[in-house]
């Protein structure tokens, strides 16, 4: 590793620590502040970091390395998951944030579920929970492994470096400030993702010929790669675009609109997170087809393409601490996702278990103090498990938007639109949509004829409404909370 690169890196790592101790300092009174900031995220806060936990690495390497093998086709799944956090934000994030609050002061999913529905028995809270640890406990070890990775193949240095270095920082912020220190550092990891993917397309571009010299040597390469529609199908195209009904079940995605400020500040926060992923979903595009033209001209081999941003981050066009601070790019991508996940995880600990089952009167600092130590434990068990970088948990972890979006999906927009919908309804709808989209990934093993979301989706959606008609109908003060929840948004 050069010098200017270990500076940026070490810069970036000093940064995140600092900002976890302020978080410290601000909002770990209570376990409200610990695990949901107290709810007085502002907008910036709020939407940056819903962006940065949502896109992880697929948005520095999986998505330019599609382009660079696809070409334009590959932006199909770009386009359904603008489409999709954009009805987030519409859909999901006014009405979260008022009923959570409603709903007895809900602070995590599962939590919101069982104040929701006022199920006593705990089925809901405890069936979502360790759908929650298991996932995220997989999905926090293919982060760790793709820290591990970057550390090897564009530092030098050893995948194990890699893994206790990603995950040292990360737990060490996370478990210091809890959900606001989480937030914040969220923040400015989207900033860095920001900047990094306009400067890399647009330098690359530069010593690529510009536009024109881009597209002759596409043209020379395959002339497919330009069309949109190259070796698409309807059903391809519609597997494609269906990622973005994933949006609508991701906890650590969701949780940021039951933390923003108000209400208010919901409109805000969506101009900002769309703007930002338009800008950065266009400048990863870019990435990968100006990178395939960059290369292709010069005559450098590329045995991975997903490595092509970490390419053209490299000294063939940045001086290393511009660079260092690209790669720190890469490692804000794996880690913003990382330490949202941690802490979910942490929080259905926390909330749903220990609280619940174990110490019904624990005082606030008992249950942040838990909280720290269930997310050093997430940690401890997601590092086992990236021990060993060929893993198959990759395997498994690929899966986890696909199942947590048909697994929670409709059950929070149900929850929050109809009023007739029932808490048996919500937990068969949960199962089914789990069920769905494991048979069509290991039993009927359909993934590559269309996305386990789709029938997983509509599995979990028909499967509410049906059980939701024929079960005792929900409580008189149910309904009067959605009632309340209703007439507070109709009243701004």
């Amino acid at each position: 590793m050069e010098f200017g690169t270990g500076v940026s890196l070490a810069a970036y790592f000093v940064l995140m620590v600092g900002i976890g101790l302020y978080g410290f300092r601000e909002s770990t009174s209570d376990s409200s502040g610990y695990l949901l900031g107290g709810r007085k995220l502002g907008p910036a806060v709020t939407s940056l970091s819903a962006g940065a936990s949502d896109m992880s690495g697929w948005m520095l390497l999986g998505l330019p390395g599609a382009m660079y093998v696809s070409g334009l086709s590959a932006s199909w799944i770009a386009l359904g998951l603008l489409i999709g956090a954009f009805a987030n934000y519409l859909l999901v994030a006014p009405k979260l944030r008022v009923y959570t609050e409603r709903a007895n002061d809900a602070i995590t999913i599962p939590d919101f579920f069982e104040k929701r529905f006022e199920d006593h028995s705990r089925l809901l809270r405890v069936v979502s929970s360790i759908v929650i640890v298991v996932f995220f406990t997989l999905y926090t070890s293919s982060g760790v492994v793709a820290g591990g990775k970057l550390f090897e193949s564009a530092f030098g240095l050893s995948y194990y470096v890699g893994l206790f270095g990603t995950a040292g920082v990360v737990v060490l912020y996370t478990l210091l400030g809890g959900f606001m220190a989480v937030s914040m550092t969220d923040f400015v990891q989207g900033v860095i993702m920001f900047i990094a993917l306009i400067m890399v397309p647009f330098v690359a571009l530069t010593g690529a010929g510009g536009f024109d010299g881009v597209s002759a040597t596409l043209s020379g390469v395959n002339p497919d790669l330009l069309n949109l529609f190259s070796g698409m199908t309807l059903i391809g195209i519609i597997s494609a675009m269906s990622w973005g009904l994933g949006y609508f079940g991701q906890p650590h995605i969701i949780v940021r609109f039951m933390a923003i400020r108000s209400v208010k500040d919901v409109g805000a926060a969506r101009n900002i997170g769309m703007s930002w992923m338009l800008v950065t979903l266009i400048g990863a595009l870019s990435t990968g087809l100006i990178g395939l033209a960059f290369v292709t001209q010069r005559g450098i081999p590329l045995d991975d393409p997903e490595t092509i941003f970490i390419v053209l981050a490299s000294d063939l066009l940045f001086n290393p601490y511009i660079g260092g601070f690209l790669l720190a790019a890469i490692l804000a991508a794996i880690m913003s996702t990382i330490s949202s996940q941690l802490l979910v995880s942490s929080s259905s600990l926390t909330e749903d278990f220990y609280k619940i089952f174990l110490r019904r009167k624990a005082g606030q600092k008992e249950l942040v103090m838990v909280g720290r130590i269930c997310v050093l434990a997430v940690a401890m068990v997601a590092i086992a498990l990236a021990w060993n970088p060929d893993s198959n948990v990759l395997t498994l972890v690929s899966n986890a938007w696909a199942g947590f979006g048909a697994a929670f999906g409709p059950v929070v927009l149900l929850s929050l639109y109809w009023k007739k919908m029932t808490r048996w309804g919500a937990l068969a709808g949960m199962i089914a949509g789990s069920v769905t989209v494991l048979l069509w990934i290991y039993v009927f093993q359909l993934s590559g004829t269309l996305y386990e979301i789709v029938p997983g989706f509509i599995a979990c959606f028909t499967t509410i409404v049906l059980v939701s008609l024929i079960s005792p109908g929900p409580k008189t003060s149910v309904e009067e909370t959605h009632d309340a929840v209703d007439a507070e948004l109709g009243a701004r």
